[in-house]
């Protein structure tokens, strides 16, 4: 048996993956990430919840999203210590609060439903 037809729609398909278009989202989520892990953040002095950052970034595993937080104290990531708990200057422990994982859950489901969705095309 001998099949026919042209691959267009298979050229297509990888042209828009080389190009990018799968991803050109990613600005966005990582905008709306932000947000989120800002207003989920416990704040005390709000300085924590203030310094959500993002930067997607490009590298042979693919194109990603990185969130990092800039507030440091002695040189950790404030948020960190908020996440996972941390002892204090006169031997107590400070509870960690898990508060990046639910906030953050939705934003990843969100990406792989949008990539899907291109996918599909």
């Amino acid at each position: 048996m001998i099949d026919s037809g042209d691959y267009k729609q298979t050229r297509e398909f990888l042209n828009r993956l080389r190009g990018g278009s799968l991803f050109s989202d990613l600005d966005s989520f990582g905008q709306r990430g932000v947000e989120a892990l800002a207003a989920a953040t416990p704040q005390e002095t709000g300085l924590t919840a203030q310094s959500w950052r993002y930067r997607i970034i490009k590298d042979a595993r693919g194109p990603g999203i990185e969130w990092h937080n800039t507030n440091m104290e002695n040189g950790v990531p404030v948020a960190i210590l908020i996440q996972y708990g941390h002892g204090t200057g006169t031997g107590g422990y400070v509870q960690g609060v898990d508060y990046i994982n639910p906030v953050i859950r939705p934003i990843f489901d969100e990406i792989a439903n949008n990539v899907w969705e291109k996918v599909r095309l």
